[in-house]
């Protein structure tokens, strides 16, 4: 009924279906949402009848009348969207009383401030959301409230709480109120109830598309076509005395996910009252010490709520004079750890089954799980500075350092660090492992900051623009206060915030137990809840999970989370620890042939020494291994000085070095002399890297280990590129083989991210053994967008909804997709056997993952802390193509 009532709509339906105390109601669906876009803000002809019977049927209920001079009918009216979008969009209460129908509700409730409080608030919440009287730029307060502020001091000085203004107070406010709306608008506050109720149903579908939904829906891609439902019921009241109240609360404590009555109430309040703010609410618990048979019915409507909905419910309650109404009530928003205490709690209690719990946590929240996390206190005291992309989840504290030497040496004398840059390259990542975390002032969610840090596990910030980043000053400017290189500066890469000053962080639970191995599983009632998840997950999915992994030690984390080997091993990050970088640009500079080769035999000895340790780690699971992929310039020195002392190490001259560089620029570096290009025209490149790996396999085979290598070609557009690097391998695995006296079990496969590879996947499958989709470069070359400068307008097509969704965070899968599955169906045209695996930072994806498992692949590749999120989509993936199956029979 949801996608019809909407959620608000439908769940006060089941709750009085089951029996609870709902006030009753009717429900204008989600239909006419779409209509009144559909036909520029206008209803259907018999909506106007309908709504007359609807009103009808709740004057016989109740046995009041709309308009009445004696027994006024007075409702509220909601909005109620499919899918929860807890206070972004808009409510009105009290709806029915006007200048008459106030002095009726106060002959009849014999309560004359309670009548004209409610009349104040109408008016207010009315003249706000129908009729627009909102703050004007430049002003900071709402002006309704600058009223009610005005009026406290006039007559007592002070700002008294609302319940301590008297009957001629509130009357007062409903002149000034009517005043105000009159100035603001040029019109006056309507008095006919029928004019109010369709002011009112006109401006809840008009908050559909205010700029507060537009966001939120944008954030969790809440489609805009939904439209939201009105719902008009009756009103019941908490402000008519001490006996009354309202408040909202929790079935389980949606923070932490224990098993608490969670939540807040005020006595002699209505609903808005609690979540606005203006007066402080008390701990729901505290009720019983007011009324204790009301606390006692929330107590049993509590029970009831989790055992009809199976899950944490967040509800509204108003108790009038003694008597509890239910208002609301929806699947409560909870953090990733509430949520998988949730799953596993509710599971063990006979709720719902394992496959229920599954579905029940939220894949992209389960970083949070993992993430290192800021005192709560800490924070409080804390003032955020900038806010940027929140690229890798946690929270970081360090001294800031400009560039990765330096950064480095900070690291090495024991300090805590941050890397901060306008933006990273590779020749940062020294730097970026030395530091706790990584800022930036440009880049986005798959910037190279984003996506090494999050194969790190690093806290990362992209894009924070308001920062100025002055290199040679050694400063960081925000906001005119200029922060030094060596200041601490602390980030939360979960929300996106930067921060002044060192703040108090500690690791989570799970990594605590898994990869610092500094807590007992048996002590960690957190790492035990997340190892059953998993466990339930690997028995649900069918997707498998590799990692992203260039060393032995990203290695050893991401099989500690449970991957099934590396789905990407970038090669040439290998190249820039120590002294390496030098051998690596001695073959660059070098003219000859000959003397490329003496340079890579340099870097043999450790290219396979890394090769030695990943094996090991990997104890017979397999690893893709990416050929060098980078353009060459991005090896070489541009500054002056470096070049000055490159050229002095190496014996060469600064021209020499400085007229390569030139050489080497392109235009368009990602398009150009890079991938497989570099293979084919120096194919001593690919020897080197293929005897590095098939040395190191036989290595690690001698000492009865199981090895599976699986070389990756990327960029490939043409078979011939393949076919001729294909040779190459298998001549250089030929003589190791021989040499090493041993048989290796190895396939070579290549990299799909152009499009031409996925065009003529029939044809190059002929020759590789399996496909990994190189998802950032297919996007790029798909769309003909660069990832590190669609910043500028990524968020415009967000918001003219060209683009859902960030397409470098989450696979475009009518585009990119569609030549993803095409690859798969002409690919396994050619070899049925082929495997298929998917290696961009879509990989750690949720939605990618589950448009995986649709599309055929064997499995995703991410960086090794995305491990358990990926395992987590996958098991959903397999669960939901499961439900239509069981719906069929």
């Amino acid at each position: 009924m949801k996608p019809l009532l909407g959620g608000k709509g439908a769940n006060l339906a089941e709750m009085t279906r089951i029996g609870l105390p709902v006030p009753p109601g009717f429900t204008i669906t989600t239909e006419v949402c779409t209509y009144y876009y559909q036909t520029k803000r206008s209803y259907p002809k018999e909506l106007q009848l309908q709504v007359k019977n609807g009103v009808d049927f709740l004057e016989k209920t109740l046995g009041k009348k709309f308009g009445d001079l004696e027994k006024p009918l007075l409702v509220s009216v909601r909005s109620g969207a499919r899918d929860s979008m807890p206070g972004m969009m808009d409510t009105i209460l009290n709806l029915g009383l006007n200048d008459h129908t106030v002095l009726a509700l106060a002959k009849y409730s014999n309560n004359e401030r309670f009548a004209w409080d409610c009349y104040r608030r109408f008016i207010q919440m009315y003249g706000d959301v129908v009729m627009g009287v909102q703050k004007r730029p430049g002003e900071d307060d709402e002006p309704f409230e600058v009223v009610i502020h005005e009026l406290k001091h006039e007559r007592y000085r002070s700002d008294i709480e609302d319940t301590q203004l008297k009957t001629g107070d509130l009357k007062e406010l409903v002149a000034r109120f009517k005043a105000l709306i009159k100035q603001r608008t040029g019109s006056e506050f309507p008095q006919d109830p029928w004019q109010q109720l369709w002011g009112a149903v006109g401006a809840v579908f008009g908050s559909w598309m205010n700029d507060r939904a537009i966001v939120y829906r944008r954030k969790y891609n809440i489609p805009s076509e939904w439209g939201t439902a009105v719902n008009v019921q009756a009103m019941v009241y908490g402000n008519t005395g001490e006996r009354s109240g309202s408040g909202v609360a929790f079935t389980r404590d949606p923070a932490t996910g224990e098993k608490v009555f969670y939540g807040e109430f005020l006595i002699n309040a209505q609903g808005e009252d609690v979540v606005a703010g203006i007066r402080t609410p008390e701990p729901v618990a505290q009720l019983k010490n007011h009324l204790p048979e009301a606390f006692n019915e929330l107590e049993g409507i509590r029970k009831i709520l989790e055992s009809h909905f199976k899950d944490v419910q967040d509800f509204e309650f108003t108790i009038e004079e003694g008597k509890v109404f239910m208002l609301q009530t929806r699947n409560g928003k909870r953090t990733g750890l509430a949520a998988v205490r949730f799953a596993i709690e509710m599971e063990k209690e006979g709720l719902i089954d394992w496959k229920t719990a599954i579905r029940r946590v939220p894949a992209d929240q389960l970083d949070q799980v993992l993430a290192p996390v800021f005192d709560r206190k800490a924070i409080k005291a804390a003032k955020c500075i900038a806010k940027g992309l929140p690229a890798g989840p946690g929270a970081a504290s360090g001294k800031m350092y400009f560039n990765a030497e330096r950064a480095v040496a900070a690291a090495q004398k024991g300090e805590k660090v941050l890397l901060v840059r306008n933006e990273t390259s590779p020749e940062d990542l020294r730097g970026m492992i030395a530091a706790e975390g990584i800022l930036t002032a440009k880049g986005g969610v798959s910037s190279h900051a984003a996506l090494v840090a999050r194969q790190m596990g690093k806290v990362c910030v992209c894009g924070a623009s308001a920062l100025r980043i002055d290199y040679l000053a050694k400063t960081m400017t925000v906001d005119g206060i200029a922060y030094t290189e060596g200041d601490f500066v602390s980030i939360n890469g979960t929300a996106g915030e930067v921060y002044p000053g060192e703040l108090k962080t500690a690791a989570s639970e799970i990594v605590q137990v898994l990869i610092e191995r500094s807590l007992h599983a048996k002590e960690s009632p957190t790492y035990q809840m997340f190892k059953k998840l998993m466990d339930w997950c690997s028995k649900a999915a069918r997707l498998q999970v590799r990692t992203n992994a260039d060393t032995p030690e990203q290695t050893a984390n991401a099989m500690a989370f449970g991957a099934t080997g590396i789905g990407l091993c970038r090669t040439e990050h290998m190249f820039f620890e120590g002294d390496r970088i030098d051998a690596m640009r001695e073959m660059i500079l070098a003219d000859k042939t000959e003397d490329r080769k003496k340079a890579l035999a340099k870097l043999l000895p450790y290219q396979r020494e890394d090769f030695v340790g990943i094996f090991k780690e990997l104890k017979g699971l397999p690893a893709t291994i990416r050929f060098l992929d980078p353009p060459l310039h991005e090896f070489l020195p541009h500054d002056h000085a470096a070049q000055n002392l490159l050229a002095e190490k190496l014996g060469l001259s600064v021209d020499r070095v400085s007229q390569r560089v030139k050489e080497l620029h392109e235009f368009n570096p990602m398009l150009g002399f890079r991938g497989c290009r570099l293979g084919l025209v120096y194919p001593e490149i690919s020897e080197m890297q293929a005897r590095a790996v098939f040395e190191a396999a036989a290595e690690v085979q001698k000492q009865g280990i199981k090895v599976k290598p699986e070389i990756m070609i990327p960029l490939v557009g043409f078979k011939r590129e393949l076919d001729l690097q294909v040779e190459v391998v298998h001549r250089v695995a030929q003589e190791v083989m021989a040499e090493k006296k041993v048989k290796l079990s190895y396939l070579v496969g290549t990299m799909i991210e152009v499009p031409r590879g996925a065009l003529t996947a029939d044809e190059i499958a002929q020759t590789a053994q399996f496909f990994s989709f190189g998802t950032n470069d297919l996007t790029q070359t798909t769309l003909g967008m660069s990832r590190d400068d669609s910043g500028s307008f990524l968020a415009p097509y967000a918001e003219m909804e060209i683009i859902k969704k960030n397409p470098f965070a989450s696979i475009d899968q009518s585009g990119v997709g569609q030549l993803m599955s095409m690859a798969v169906e002409k690919g396994c045209s050619t070899r049925p056997d082929l495997k298929l695996g998917i290696c961009g930072e879509h990989g750690g994806d949720p939605d990618s993952v589950k448009f995986c498992h649709r599309a055929g692949l064997s499995y995703v590749s991410c960086s090794p802390f995305r491990v358990p999120v990926a395992r987590l989509a996958a098991a959903q993936a397999a669960l939901e193509e499961q439900a239509p199956r069981k719906a069929k029979k």
